[in-house]
């Protein structure tokens, strides 16, 4: 359930004061992330489709293109994810070096590989396009990670699938690994709840704009 936070505050009236009593419901993680899936499930595919270029023309605003090394996350359409195949064209457009990933479900660990014209790409289980091989890549190798989420709040801290994949590869990275999460909607206006393991973004685009945390 929700947690409740409550702030009493005394207000003076004609002389005398009373208390005023002022709750605030705090959303846990899984409740923002039943939230957020449902509000995905409502858009239509047009919409995805004009969201994501929108996110895809704010992040050429970004000064992030002199890296090399990008890991771009390959969309789950069952998931109504940001489509970030406009992202790929850009990337091989200013000739980056793209890595992707396969996810191990049972160390939730991904190794990360060079995506080539020979990449096989095949869909897991949960719909995740992912490399069948190829050349693999360090995580200290990536300069620029793309980083998928269901929400976020203004200090950057974001609501995942609740497997910790990412963040157990963010803390991977080297330390100025820029970390860029894309996002349908707007920030949360309430503060996510998170700990010491979650990692913290740089970015987070949405289509309407750009939001920097400590950069």
């Amino acid at each position: 359930m929700a947690a409740c936070h409550r702030d009493f505050f005394v207000r003076p009236c004609g002389g005398s004061a009373y208390i005023c009593v002022l709750t605030f419901i705090v959303m846990t993680k899984k409740e923002l992330r039943q939230k957020y899936k449902y509000l995905r499930q409502e858009l239509l595919i047009e919409e995805i489709e004009d969201l994501s270029l929108a996110i895809a023309n704010r992040l050429l605003t970004l000064d992030i293109w002199d890296n090399i090394y990008f890991h771009l996350f390959l969309t789950m359409e069952n998931q109504k994810e940001v489509h970030t195949d406009v992202i790929l064209n850009i990337l091989a457009g200013k000739d980056k070096e793209v890595i992707v990933s396969r996810s191990d479900f049972t160390s939730c660990m991904m190794v990360h590989y060079l995506l080539t014209d020979n990449t096989k790409l095949v869909l897991n289980e949960y719909g995740i396009p992912e490399p069948v091989k190829g050349i693999e890549v360090p995580s200290n190798k990536m300069d620029v990670v793309f980083v998928p989420l269901l929400g976020f709040d203004a200090q950057g801290h974001r609501v995942g699938y609740g497997k910790g994949f990412y963040d157990r590869f963010l803390a991977d990275c080297k330390p100025g690994v820029i970390k860029i999460g894309l996002s349908f909607f707007e920030a949360e206006p309430d503060a996510i709840p998170h700990n010491d393991t979650d990692v913290v973004l740089d970015y987070c685009v949405t289509p309407e704009r750009v939001y920097r945390f400590g950069v």
